[in-house]
């Protein structure tokens, strides 16, 4: 069988994650798959373009909160808020305490539930304080901090996207990517990730090389946690929980990279 050209798997990637104008002309299993491989390209666009606003404001004479609180809503306008949506949705399933059946059917609901909104709240808090921070810091490590936490956050959906990680439903986005990674091939995407992290953070001294390297691994860390509960409380992934991976890793990335 031949394989998928590379153009499908970045096509795949770009139009399902981002809002960007890319058609989805193949949506089988192979083009998933190259197409979470692609994941964490999208979120370096997403962030690129995220640090780019946060630093015109800042030339144009903004503050750090004002240049942090658009860094923030960049991401949320490239995907429609479709991560924060799953990232509200998830913590609606997770905090109702229902079975797995009632839950799933929580998080379909079209509104937001008490957990969802509060999850939100301080989620978005959380990244916004630690772009100013970061910001506070250096203009540019606070652009740094906006690529490799949009980066990051599309890795965690890149690993969530593995072998042996089953879906919760039989349909939808979730079911679409869910397993459709090797477990190798997630691997090397993600030491690929945290190299380039890592490397890039030299350009700010040894610090910033293992601070860097180390956000990209909690961020992970913290995506697997939530991962590994969502599978034994849902019993599989959906397209929400893989929304709410991405913000969970993306979060955790900021707080480390605002640290220190």
């Amino acid at each position: 069988m031949p394989r998928t050209p590379p153009l499908h798997g970045l096509r795949f990637a770009f139009g399902t994650l981002t809002v960007l104008p890319v058609k989805v002309t193949r949506w089988d299993r192979e083009t998933a798959r190259g197409g979470m491989l692609c994941a964490p390209l999208a979120g370096a666009v997403v962030g690129g373009v995220a640090a780019g606003l946060g630093l015109l404001l800042l030339v144009l004479g903004a503050g750090p909160l004002l240049a942090a609180v658009a860094t923030v809503a960049v991401p949320a306008v490239l995907t429609r808020g479709l991560h924060l949506d799953g990232l509200a949705d998830t913590a609606d399933g997770l905090g109702s305490g229902k079975p797995a059946e009632d839950a799933l059917r929580i998080m379909k609901q079209s509104d937001i539930g008490p957990f969802g909104v509060i999850t939100l709240v301080f989620v978005l808090l959380a990244q916004v304080a630690a772009l100013t921070e970061a910001y506070d810091e250096s203009w540019t490590w606070g652009a740094f901090a906006a690529l490799v936490s949009a980066t990051a956050g599309r890795l965690a959906m890149t690993t969530a996207a593995r072998a042996g990680v089953p879906a919760a439903r039989p349909e939808g986005l979730g079911a679409a990517v869910a397993g459709v990674v090797p477990v190798r091939g997630a691997v090397l995407v993600a030491l690929a990730v945290t190299g380039a992290a890592a490397g890039a953070g030299a350009a700010f001294g040894a610090y910033g090389v293992v601070q860097a390297g180390a956000a990209v691994v909690l961020a992970l860390s913290a995506a697997e946690l939530l991962l590994r509960h969502c599978v034994r409380r849902f019993g599989g992934v959906t397209g929400d929980v893989f929304g709410g991976l991405a913000e969970t890793a993306a979060t955790t990335a900021l707080v480390v990279l605002s640290l220190g």
